[in-house]
């Protein structure tokens, strides 16, 4: 009987023991990071000159639009947000979330990472995948939707033009194959995977700030659409359903939120043409049954930053001066408005915090 005492004092220890692992189990299990995949063509990439957003930040009209990305006379680098971004700007352009994500030009991924950090305790890690003059019907096409019907066309022309070129400078240039035909379609889908793999595998090499951690795939963002106007406008409803589901399930996240930018370079201007059918597809995905609550699209062309486009679309002489304050490229890349890329930025955040509440995030 006088031993009961050790064995209870020997089972208190073993169960505390116990406890004590579970409980550093599931601290080493808290110690995760939140990615997110940033994907699309140009206006993913973004296409504001970063001079004009210090212009604004500083101008008496326009900094309060500013104050939350602005202190002490620079915009804010973040220590708990991250970029990766290998394809195009800087080649391997990565490390802490910052106007222009290395580049000379920003886009809405820096409003929209620093809405993500400022919701997350955990640091947050954005994964870019952004091409310029890329479509979904073809670049970004996923592996569900097959192959067009016109392949043998597409191979017809292409070796047509090679022999063209050969007959005319006298080469004897290959002719391209169907293989060479068929592997332009869905490359960029390739390589968003291939991107977010790159990124969470080398994580701390590339991130030493969240070494040690472990990603949690939390969001897409998918910026794109103007290059589908030139022939994939019809199937753009159907491209697009075949890519959130494909994304899906090749990322292993069965309801992995999915944000829109509809197509808005229309501005104040009514919608009209390929551009109209591809927004109405874009917005259309709200209302598929299966992406309730976790798929929202909204329209970029509600954001419109006025003075730029009135600037950008006035007859006659423009204002040299002026137009410097607010735009810095063509209508297709939102008058390279700091304003409009920051409203789709904050727009993207808060379609995507709606969602994430959704599922308890």
């Amino acid at each position: 009987m006088k031993k009961q005492p050790l064995f209870l004092a020997l089972a208190v220890a073993i169960t505390a023991s116990l406890v004590a692992a579970t409980a550093a189990e599931a601290a080493d299990t808290a110690k995760t990071y939140k990615v997110f995949i940033y994907a699309g063509q140009s206006n993913a990439q973004g296409k504001a000159p970063n001079a004009i957003a210090e212009a604004q930040a500083k101008d008496p009209a326009t900094k309060d639009l500013y104050k939350h990305l602005y202190k002490d006379g620079k915009f804010i680098v973040r220590d708990d947000v991250f970029y990766n971004w290998a394809t195009q700007g800087p080649q391997g352009s990565h490390g802490p979330l910052k106007i222009g994500l290395g580049s000379y030009r920003g886009g809405g991924d820096y409003a929209f990472g620093s809405m993500m950090g400022d919701h997350f305790e955990e640091p947050v890690v954005i994964s870019k995948s952004a091409f310029g003059g890329s479509s979904l019907c073809q670049n970004f096409r996923p592996p569900s939707a097959g192959y067009p019907a016109n392949l043998q066309k597409q191979l017809d022309d292409a070796q047509n033009r090679v022999k063209a070129s050969n007959e005319k400078n006298k080469k004897n240039d290959p002719l391209p194959t169907m293989d060479d035909i068929k592997k332009t379609y869905g490359a960029l889908y390739r390589h968003i995977l291939a991107e977010y793999k790159q990124v969470t595998e080398n994580a701390d090499t590339l991130f030493p700030e969240i070494k040690g951690r472990k990603p949690e795939l939390v969001g897409f963002v998918w910026f794109q659409g103007w290059n589908d106007q030139y022939g994939g406008q019809d199937e753009y409803a159907s491209n697009l359903k075949h890519f959130i589901k494909d994304m899906r399930k090749d990322l292993g996240a069965p309801n992995l939120p999915f944000v829109i930018v509809a197509m808005g370079q229309n501005g104040s201007t009514p919608a009209a043409g390929a551009l109209l059918t591809i927004r109405e597809a874009q917005m259309a995905m709200n209302d598929v049954p299966e992406f309730k609550g976790n798929v929202k699209a909204f329209r970029a062309d509600l954001l419109v930053d006025k003075d730029a486009e009135r600037l950008m679309t006035q007859k006659g002489k423009r204002d040299k001066d002026e137009v410097k304050k607010f735009a810095g490229d063509d209508g297709y890349h939102y008058y390279g408005s700091p304003i409009w890329y920051m409203r789709i930025g904050h727009a993207a955040g808060e379609a995507m915090l709606e969602l994430l509440k959704n599922q308890g995030k």
